[in-house]
């Protein structure tokens, strides 16, 4: 067994699903689904409660679109003219403006854990797809070995908890979702149950 197959074994398996709910979640933030993303939304199941009720919500929009209308959405919701319905961006949530200081915390934080960002993508990384994407990231140690809980708890604290779940419970409102709408309310359940989660965690 490889080392990178024995540092997955030993991954629990309900972090390797709050990690591939993170990677989902940046995954239909960071671009306009195409036929493959829609399949798979359209071929989830939730398993109750609030998160499953957003799944199940998002698989019965994702059987309705098709690529065509789920980039105009993505285009309305997050680009637009000059700008699109939401920014999606820490700094804009916490300061009003764009590339402030949010932004140069997170990269500070992110060389401190070895994260770079990938040479295709220009936008800041305070941007909520990449952001879902370093916490799945850090879970399962795609930047080295696992996260302990408290490293994930401290850069959820301070990157991802005081911001990102006004912003989707903003897209879950906003009146251009249609697809999108319950990608929103998935957001806003799951990083509650997270918010909880280290909460309970950091009290032990």
């Amino acid at each position: 067994m490889t080392a990178a197959a024995q540092t997955a074994a030993a991954i629990p398996e309900e972090d390797r699903l709050r990690a591939d709910l993170y990677n989902f979640l940046g995954l239909v933030l960071a671009r306009a689904p195409d036929r493959g993303l829609l399949d798979q939304c359209a071929a989830l199941r939730g398993q109750g409660g609030e998160i499953g009720a957003a799944i199940d919500a998002l698989a019965a929009k994702a059987r309705k679109s098709d690529p065509k209308k789920a980039s105009r959405e993505f285009e309305a919701l997050f680009i637009g003219l000059g700008r699109g319905e939401l920014l999606p961006y820490a700094s804009y949530y916490l300061t009003g403006f764009l590339n402030e200081k949010p932004l140069a915390l997170l990269r500070r934080d992110m060389a401190a854990l070895g994260i770079t960002r990938s040479a295709n993508v220009y936008e800041p990384e305070d941007n909520a797809a990449s952001l879902m994407e370093m916490m799945g990231a850090l879970i399962v140690g795609r930047f080295g070995p696992p996260a302990p809980l408290s490293k994930q708890r401290e850069f959820f604290a301070r990157h991802v908890a005081p911001w990102a779940p006004h912003f989707f419970a903003d897209l879950e409102s906003a009146k251009g979702a249609d697809l999108y709408a319950p990608v929103g309310a998935l957001g806003r359940a799951f990083l509650a149950v997270e918010s909880e989660g280290f909460r309970m965690s950091n009290v032990h």
